[in-house]
């Protein structure tokens, strides 16, 4: 018998998301369910009752007949109390639940016999689980969104320009946290032409930082901060009094802050004092992304832009909200490839399997029993490392080591040879060719260090462009295929020598020309 999948309305003041999208009720049609809609539960969203109707969806009169009619209930936002009560008992939840911070919520479902898979609860440090990781999703979503917002409070051009008006200087943009929501800022700030610095009490995310085109500010106060599930952890008071003198010294330059920091079940961390506000240049703005925990600004309200100091200080909670179609269609997929785990024989039914970890993870409650806090998961062990290579030891005798200089005799017994190479060539050699290996002996010298000096990351694009030069050889077999005026007297070259030159030309010109345009896309690859 096909479950029945439920999406309702969200109730939440201000939500859009909805719980599913009509590309995704298709996929789960496909694997056995019943799709169920709430009237007018995607309209914020720009998701028409028809659009669900036309992939497959009913559509519900009203949130009574679909909570009472559902097996398996989608939320974005964590279910009222009052819509607990109308969760058919023995039925299943799936959504953000935040566990730690709702222990009313979680006594009200348990009480209803009812399985509760936490979105918010997935191992995250799984790699097999990053397919459904609905935060990561929404994170980056915020982090892309906080950035819009600034800009809407700015009031002013984030890239540096310069007009027939005047010179604008571009933007400077300090972002506290480089998580996923944090990463996020950095790429659309940096793409819209703003000086981006950012900070994180995790060093390992430094070249994350660089990568998209942002500036890594460390604070001076050696401590790791990496934090379980890809957080970071609280850090102790030595290094919050460094952080905060950097944060401090980062907001008289800043034009924009955007904070990020969150630790799970504890209240944003208070990084950006009033002082570090009043010192900050009019019309500045911060966006606090952690409004919805207190804020990581003193002077933050939380769901509200508010005008202090000077300062425009945006606390929105509904950042994922503000682009609906987008994270809802993100937040649909990541529960689609949850439900293709719980549904592998694709007959409509579930299998809550609690031997997996991802699975185990995301379960807080089944069939009434609070489950949470899981078990830490079972990581791969890592692997054995391999015995040291036993050390190579020195040549005895005449011989030397790579760190040591070669020996006075040696270097003049090699210096002897070349000198009498070089002499039997001079004495036996006809003139031209003493010419030419003079040239080929130069060119071998000016090429190595030509090379030798550049870049090594450009060493592939200039050999590509080198040995297109080097196709000068084509010029020889021109010649041999029409000879230059002074020979036209003479005989023309015979069939053999005419089909080497014709080859010859051919794929002289390919390497010639394919030397170009492989050295173009590469230096392309350079290029921002």
């Amino acid at each position: 018998m096909s479950l029945i999948i439920g999406v309702p309305r969200e109730t939440f003041a201000g939500e859009r998301r909805v719980a599913t999208v009509p590309d995704v009720v298709v996929k789960l049609i496909k694997l056995g369910f019943k799709v169920s809609i709430e009237t007018g539960a995607g309209n914020a969203a720009n998701f028409s009752d028809d659009t669900y109707r036309a992939a497959g969806a009913e559509i519900a009169a009203n949130a009574a007949a679909l909570w009472s009619q559902s097996d398996i209930v989608f939320k974005a936002r964590p279910p009222t109390l009052a819509e607990v009560g109308m969760l058919r008992e023995g039925a299943t939840l799936i959504g953000f639940i935040w566990p730690a911070q709702n222990p009313d919520l979680m006594q009200a479902l348990a009480s209803r016999k009812a399985t509760v898979l936490a979105i918010d609860s997935l191992p995250r440090q799984l790699s097999r689980a990053q397919k459904m990781d609905a935060l990561t999703s929404m994170a980056g979503i915020s982090g892309y969104r906080a950035v819009i917002e600034a800009a809407n409070a700015f009031g002013r051009f984030f890239n540096g320009q310069v007009t027939a008006a005047g010179k604008i200087p571009p933007a400077r943009v300090f972002i506290a946290g480089a998580g996923v929501a944090g990463l996020a800022a950095i790429g659309t700030a940096a793409n819209l032409g703003a000086i981006v610095r950012a900070n994180d009490t995790r060093a390992e995310v430094a070249d994350q930082v660089k990568s998209l085109g942002g500036e890594f500010v460390k604070v001076d106060y050696e401590e790791e901060g990496s934090g379980g599930g890809g957080y970071a952890k609280v850090m102790s008071e030595g290094f919050q009094r460094a952080q905060r003198d950097m944060y401090a010294r980062e907001a008289k330059e800043a034009d924009i802050i955007i904070t990020t920091a969150l630790i799970p079940g504890k209240p944003a961390p208070k990084l950006i004092t009033a002082e570090m506000v009043r010192s900050m240049k009019a019309g500045s703005v911060i966006i606090d992304m952690a409004g919805e925990q207190g804020g990581n600004c003193e002077l933050t309200e939380p769901g509200q832009a508010v005008v202090k100091h000077g300062v425009t200080i945006v606390g929105y909670t509904d950042l994922p909200s503000r682009l609906a179609k987008q994270s809802s269609t993100l937040y649909g997929n990541n529960l689609l490839r949850l439900m293709e785990e719980l549904c592998k024989t694709k007959d409509g039914a579930i299998d809550v399997n609690m031997e997996d970890d991802a699975i185990r993870g995301l379960t807080v409650i089944k069939q009434g029993e609070v489950t949470w806090p899981p078990p830490p998961p079972k990581l791969p062990a890592a692997p054995a490392a391999k015995p040291a290579a036993a050390p190579v030891a020195a040549p005895k005798g005449h011989g030397h080591s790579a760190s040591e200089p070669m020996a006075g005799s040696t270097l003049a017994i090699i210096f002897g040879i070349g000198a009498a190479l070089f002499w039997l060539v001079g004495a036996f050699a006809p003139d031209a060719f003493l010419g030419h290996f003079t040239v080929f002996v130069l060119a071998c010298f000016v090429g190595y260090m030509v090379v030798w000096n550049v870049t090594p990351s450009l060493h592939t694009p200039l050999m590509s462009v080198t040995n297109a030069i080097s196709s000068i050889i084509a010029i020889g077999a021109l010649i041999q295929i029409a000879p230059p005026l002074s020979s036209l007297t003479e005989s023309r070259p015979d069939g053999w020598i005419l089909g080497m030159a014709v080859l010859a030309l051919a794929l002289t010109a390919i390497n010639m020309f394919g030397g170009f345009a492989v050295t173009r896309r590469m230096l392309a690859m350079f290029r921002k």
